[in-house]
């Protein structure tokens, strides 16, 4: 079956002539990422907002030994890394999607994960360190 494209004739399908230039199947698992930890985050983020609103008005001492009991320790620890993981990958979406040369894209990224890896450690570290 020839295809005309322009002022070239090819004997190669369309699908034989995008081959190779991508899968569809790369972008399945952070799709499914993405839905998995918005789930996650959901009664998470729930948690943490009542609980916040809750302690509004206690003392900072009050706050310390909220975030030393172990359930609220492993809540918050768990909800950083969701939420971390969760801003990375979509940012890396938005660069992807708007970012035109391939460097720009790669330093996006990298800077992008480098800086929620960075957020997510001393977050969790401050954590540890009044749960501990």
């Amino acid at each position: 079956m020839a295809t005309e494209t322009g002022a070239h004739a090819t004997l190669r399908s369309p699908l034989g002539r995008v081959r190779g230039l991508g899968s569809a199947k790369g972008g399945t698992h952070h799709w499914w990422m993405q839905r998995v930890s918005s789930m996650a985050l959901l009664p998470l983020m729930l948690w943490f907002t009542i609980s916040a609103a809750l302690l509004a008005g206690d003392s900072y001492a009050a706050t310390l030994a909220w975030i030393g009991r172990p359930v609220n320790a492993v809540l918050l620890l768990a909800t950083i890394g969701i939420a971390f993981q969760h801003t990375a990958s979509g940012i890396q979406v938005i660069i992807e999607d708007y970012a035109n040369s391939e460097w720009a894209k790669m330093a996006g990224i990298l800077a992008t994960k480098a800086v929620c890896w960075l957020l997510a450690l001393v977050a969790a570290l401050a954590v540890l360190r009044i749960a501990v």
